[in-house]
């Protein structure tokens, strides 16, 4: 039971409905919405609730379900279901829209695994959108409604002669003009004309006789005459009766495809059917996601738990104000079935109730609801509402006799699976009786056990909620030093008026005040300051409460950064330990490749004094290489954050790579002087190969040379930077190829740069997120954001769709949370807009 009639109004339910008619595409669907009617089975509630909340998280979630618009076929069906009627072209463009999409919707839903969509898949399940049916179609009518040529061959034929005698007609027509203009008969400037479907040529009303022909028409003026050319007229005439086989012809084929059709008239039907009411739960769906509503729990224990609601409307109306909505959270259970909700003026218990009814009703209509889907909500059998003035001259009714008539409606259904919202209890009177009156009242509610939300100003029904079990307190907070309310519903506690502070701030006079309060006597002044006391303190102790909530949050934050910054610091410590190390042992090779060659070029030049001087000045240059060691490049910022212990480590690797690589060269120099002191290999006849320019390796060694003289038995080679004389049978002669490959020079590569350098071959500037859950599109951001930042790049674009936002709040929330971006906006409208986000990072 829903009382009163009008219910729906009272707490807006109207506009909502109305709202989800206007999402919907088809006649069908805004039926469907406007019939919705109030259920108390929790099954069918658990079904309409299901359903809409599936097709809500496709759209908020997935993207991609479809959004175009649908249309009724229900009409097309009827007719088609008439012996000897046929369906015109635009009809059939109709039924082909529709069958389009419920093959659409079907696909899109069935692609979806039973886990994310179980009813969804179920309503589908089975529902037959006739592919064939929309082929022929297709093959039969092109994209502006005109039967195809190919529709029959008899069609096709008939419109080759249509063009043929078309353009006989206009080639005569322009010769008969051309004619009557040599003779005078018309003017010069004249052009065919046409009239009555039929094309004339314009000639003046006293050559009209000149021109042999039919006259069509003549001008306002009578001065000019419109004739159809006599051997035009027989032309004309085949060419409309081609048009009427024509007609003829489309008319049969209609009629064919309309009898192929009927067949299958009971499955289209269905399929329309199907379309109407999924364009229903999509209006519903739609509607939600604009509106943030949820599908909450139904409780079966009675309990009534609302987190985060809100007024859809009051939400609507503030948002295009700019303004932000007090979202209410209440509570009632099989032990605190009531509230009594009391405060000021202006205050928001008015708000609080519609809110409360108008949730409750759009539940049992199987319509999501603005608050968060951890809200429980039982089903009741009646609602009752008083609220608002119902007086009436036409039945004699004031304020007060229609709340009392509402009051005895409400008791004559008020057991344990009803729910009465009541507004200003026990108003419209005399304040002692009525207040005794709403009293009792509540009294037989809380006997039969029923649920409800009441506001009042009156003290006695504050005490009675407080003294009475199953009824409990409600109060709307107010912030009594700045004088305004809080419009936020604070449980377990009754509420102030604050009738003097709210007197004292619109000026009403000092002295008035104090007498108004004299009359109220010291206990009721007395109360109402105990109250104001309690508000003020938990005004106070709340601000507290949030200030060390805000504080919590910020050490939290800090710990995970420092915790970021510490994991990072040892990851890079890590890679610098690695790539030192191999530095140091690139140092160490080279070192000893030096020196190597080095005894090999004082061996072979027989330790002369100024070689083995050039030779101590190539090693002293590579110990200079030493002093200054290559290391990965690093960031000035990361290089800030190197502890001491870093610079100590890397400053001892290099110290020991560079006195390695100095008693090596040392010790190698000195032996190799020893052992060019002690030799005196007899020169040998230099080949005849050997010559000038020749490109030579010592015969058995890896080094090699250029001739730059031959003299006798010996020949000055340049090895490098160092001229040698050398025994020219201790050479041999090299190709082009072997001396640049062997002088090739070689630079180290770090283990860090190669895998950098592979990560930026690899690497794309930009990332599709479509598809995806909010969750996973943030990991993939994550990952493709890092991988960014590691390679140096300036720029890259995230592409995650337009479909309702989420998804691309959700990913600017995040980026907004990474120091190094340096801004995220949408792309040019060219490129994608407000589906893509381009990401810069600071440089």
């Amino acid at each position: 039971m829903i009382y009163p009639d009008n219910f729906e109004i009272k707490v807006g339910f109207d506009r909502v409905r109305r709202q989800v008619e206007d999402l919907c595409t088809t006649s069908a669907a805004k039926q469907k919405a406007s019939n919705e009617g109030f259920s108390t089975s929790a099954a069918e509630l658990s079904r309409r609730l299901g359903l809409a909340d599936e097709v809500r998280s496709l759209i908020v979630m997935e993207g991609g379900f479809p959004a175009g618009e649908f249309v009724d076929i229900d009409a097309v069906t009827a007719k088609a279901r008439v012996e000897g009627a046929f369906l015109e072209t635009e009809e059939i463009r109709t039924l082909h829209t529709a069958l389009a999409a419920v093959g659409e919707v079907t696909e899109f839903v069935m692609s979806r695994p039973v886990a994310v969509c179980p009813l969804l898949r179920a309503m589908s399940e089975g529902v037959e959108h006739f592919p064939e049916i929309t082929g022929h179609i297709e093959a039969m009518i092109d994209r502006f409604g005109k039967v195809r040529d190919g529709a029959s061959a008899e069609l096709h034929d008939i419109r080759r002669t249509i063009r043929s005698k078309e353009g006989d007609v206009a080639k005569r027509m322009q010769r008969i003009l051309s004619q009557a203009q040599s003779a005078g008969i018309v003017d010069a400037d004249a052009t065919l004309s046409i009239r009555d479907g039929r094309a004339v040529i314009p000639v003046a009303a006293g050559n009209k006789r000149k021109l042999p022909g039919f006259i069509h028409d003549e001008s306002g003026s009578g001065k000019t005459f419109y004739i159809e050319p006599v051997e035009i007229v027989e032309i004309n005439n085949e060419l409309k009766e081609l048009e009427y086989a024509e007609r003829r012809e489309i008319i049969r084929i209609l009629t064919a495809f309309t009898e192929r059709l009927r067949p299958d008239l009971d499955g289209i039907d269905a399929a329309g059917v199907y379309l109407a009411q999924m364009d229903f739960v999509r209006a519903k769906a739609r509607w939600a996601a604009t509106n943030g509503a949820a599908k909450p729990i139904i409780s079966d224990d009675g309990r009534l738990i609302l987190r985060q609601a809100r007024h859809p409307l009051l939400a609507q109306t503030l948002a295009r104000e700019k303004k932000e909505i007090v979202p209410l959270d209440v509570s009632l259970s099989p032990t605190e079935r009531i509230i009594v909700v009391s405060g000021p003026n202006a205050g928001g218990k008015s708000v609080c109730l519609k809110t409360m009814a108008l949730l409750q009703y759009m539940l049992q209509c199987g319509f999501l609801i603005p608050a968060l889907e951890n809200s429980e909500m039982p089903l009741f059998e009646s609602l009752f509402i008083d609220i608002g003035d119902e007086q009436s001259i036409d039945n004699d009714l004031s304020t007060y006799s229609s709340h009392l008539l509402n009051m005895k409606a409400m008791l004559a259904g008020a057991n344990e699976r009803s729910m009465v919202f009541i507004d200003e209890f026990g108003s419209g009177t005399e304040p002692v009786m009525g207040g005794a009156i709403a009293e009792s009242v509540l009294e037989r509610f809380v006997e039969r056990r029923a649920y409800g939300a009441i506001t009042t100003h009156y003290s006695n029904i504050k005490y009675f909620a407080s003294n009475h079990t199953g009824v409990a307190n409600g109060a709307m907070a107010f912030d009594v030093a700045a004088i305004r309310p809080l419009f936020r519903l604070i449980q377990g506690e009754p509420g102030s008026s604050f009738a003097v502070e709210i007197a004292r701030k619109i000026g009403l006079p000092e002295e008035i005040i104090r007498a108004a309060a004299d009359k109220a006597g010291s206990d009721h002044i007395s109360l109402e300051k105990q109250l104001r006391d309690i508000a003020r303190d938990r005004r106070y102790w709340e601000t507290k409460r949030e200030k060390i909530r805000a504080t919590d949050r910020h050490v939290e934050q800090l710990e995970a950064d420092y915790a970021e910054r510490l994991a990072a610091i040892k990851a890079e410590r890590t890679e610098i330990m690695k790539a030192a190390k191999a530095e140091a042992k690139n140092l160490v090779t080279e070192a000893n490749k030096q020196i190597e060659s080095t005894i090999k070029v004082i061996r072979e030049s027989q330790a002369e004094k100024e070689l083995t001087r050039l030779a101590r000045r190539e090693i002293d240059d590579f110990r200079e290489t030493l002093e200054t060691p290559t290391l990965p490049a690093a960031d000035p910022e990361k290089e800030a954050r190197m502890d001491a212990e870093m610079e100590r480590i890397l400053r001892r690797q290099q110290n020991r790579a560079k006195r390695k690589a100095e008693e090596k060269t040392k010790a190698a120099t000195e032996k190799a002087e020893k052992a060019a002191g002690n030799a005196a290999t007899p020169p040998k006849p230099p080949k005849p190969l050997v010559a000038p320019g020749a490109k030579v390796r010592l015969k058995g060694q890896e080094t090699v040379g250029e001739v730059t003289e031959v003299k006798g038995a010996k020949s000055t080679v340049a090895f490098g930077q160092i001229l040698s004389t050398v025994a020219t049978e201790r050479l041999e002669v090299i190709s082009a190829g072997e001396y640049k490959a062997a002088t090739r020079p070689t630079a180290p590569r770090t283990k860090v740069d190669g895998a950098v350098a592979e990560r930026r071959l690899q690497f794309s500037p930009r990332v599709d997120v479509r598809g995806l859950r909010p969750g996973e599109a943030i990991e993939a951001v994550e990952g493709f954001i890092d991988n960014a930042l590691m390679i140096g790049v300036n720029e890259v674009t995230i592409l995650h769709g337009k479909g309702t936002g989420a998804l691309k709040a959700e990913i600017r929330r995040y980026l907004r949370s990474i120091p190094a971006v340096a801004g995220a906006v949408d792309d040019h409208a060219d490129r994608g807009g407000a589906g893509i986000t381009v990401v810069t990072f600071k440089q």
